[in-house]
């Protein structure tokens, strides 16, 4: 019977057989190899570890090696058959046999099969899902690379990036891969994007800036869904990227409504540091309402309650907040957007102090306080 050990050793993930097929531009080789290495499955194979067998014949999800390695016998499946073992070094042949032959496995094998619905859920991504494994040929490329991209992405977030920017997307990290563009400079492209914008905003040319901007948050999603379907993440490019998504928001507030008085609608000295004030004051202390949860708690604030994760698509966040902007420039009204996104900032900052301290008194009540996906 399987079991789950709170500090298991990590198995080696080492792959069986051989594919010709390609997928994300690299060979199912490679991509077993960088998992491996992604996830520190690269022991020595020791029997206290365990080994964790990888059928190259098919393709599938991170998401399956990091559930099966801290699960020692026990397999995954598709459709009956073997796509990952995770067994005792001893057992290593006579199961690598089995996958290269189809035969059966050794009894006493605890099974997941790949198609069952309750899935697993994954807090880095914050969703239940149910992670693919499929036979990888060159008919099923297309299917595989398509439910690759979208395992990648967070289950909770705001509106444009869960409705708008996936399809675009798409097809960018998939050229990117092709032409082979690393998420590193996928995400110098947008920090590059990201200036000019600002700049834009400074001087009053608000079209420039969100025609720029918007280049620039598509981007955003780009680089770190191709360096999760191409498993290339670094520490360099994960703090690269969310070091740009963390500071360079206030600053496009601050140069739009700096640039209200060269389009012509200026803001007077008393609204413009009301506006200002209320913006910084807002992001920081919701930012730092959602770290205090996240300690407290152990999770983010978004994926506690349906409502949370249903506000997360329209809490004052950049792209929501730029929806607004949009919307105030399609009136040619730049200064009402910017006020309306100080208030949307204070007003969605309140929600989330009412919703800390609603947490905090549940648990004080003895109430656990779990995610309403887990």
């Amino acid at each position: 019977m399987a079991y789950l050990d709170p500090n298991p050793p990590k198995p080696r993930l080492i792959a069986v057989g051989s594919n010709s097929t390609l997928i994300w531009g690299m060979s199912a080789e490679e991509r077993v190899r960088r998992i491996a290495d992604a996830q520190g499955l690269c022991g020595d194979g020791g029997t206290a570890s365990g080994v964790l067998l990888a059928d190259l014949a098919f393709a599938f999800d991170p998401a399956w090696t990091a559930h099966l390695a801290v699960r020692p016998d026990t397999v995954l499946t598709v459709a009956g058959v073997a796509v990952l073992a995770h067994v005792g070094a001893e057992n290593a042949e006579e199961v690598q046999a089995a996958m290269l032959r189809g035969g059966a496995l050794p009894t006493g094998l605890a099974e997941i099969r790949a198609e069952d619905e309750a899935g697993i859920f994954d807090e880095a991504l914050r969703k239940r899902e149910r992670p693919f494994a499929m036979r990888l040929v060159p008919e099923t490329v297309a299917a595989i690379e398509r439910a690759s991209y979208v395992g990648a992405y967070k289950g909770v977030t705001d509106l444009l990036t869960k409705y708008l920017w996936p399809k675009w997307a798409f097809h960018l990290t998939r050229l990117a891969s092709r032409i082979g563009m690393t998420p590193n400079q996928v995400t110098a492209i947008g920090s590059v994007l990201c200036i000019v914008a600002t700049v834009a905003f400074w001087h009053g040319w608000f079209w420039t800036g969100l025609a720029t901007g918007l280049a620039f948050m598509v981007l955003d999603t780009v680089d770190g869904k191709l360096a999760r379907c191409t498993i290339t993440s670094s520490k360099l490019g994960n703090a690269w990227d969310h070091g740009v998504d963390l500071i360079h928001p206030p600053f496009w507030w601050w140069a739009w409504a700096a640039g209200c008085a060269p389009y012509g609608r200026p803001l007077d000295d008393a609204t413009f540091w009301a506006v200002i004030g209320a913006l910084l004051f807002g992001y920081v202390a919701q930012r730092l309402i959602e770290g205090a949860f996240i300690v407290r708690f152990g999770m983010h604030i978004h994926v506690w309650r349906r409502f949370d994760s249903r506000f997360r698509l329209i809490t004052a966040r950049r792209n929501p907040n730029m929806v607004i902007l949009f919307a105030s420039l399609l009136i040619a009204r730049p200064d009402w957007g910017i006020v309306g996104v100080a208030i949307w900032t204070l007003l969605s900052l309140v929600v989330h102090l009412i919703r800390l301290g609603q947490a905090m008194s549940a648990q004080h009540r003895g109430e656990a306080i779990e995610s309403w996906l887990a």
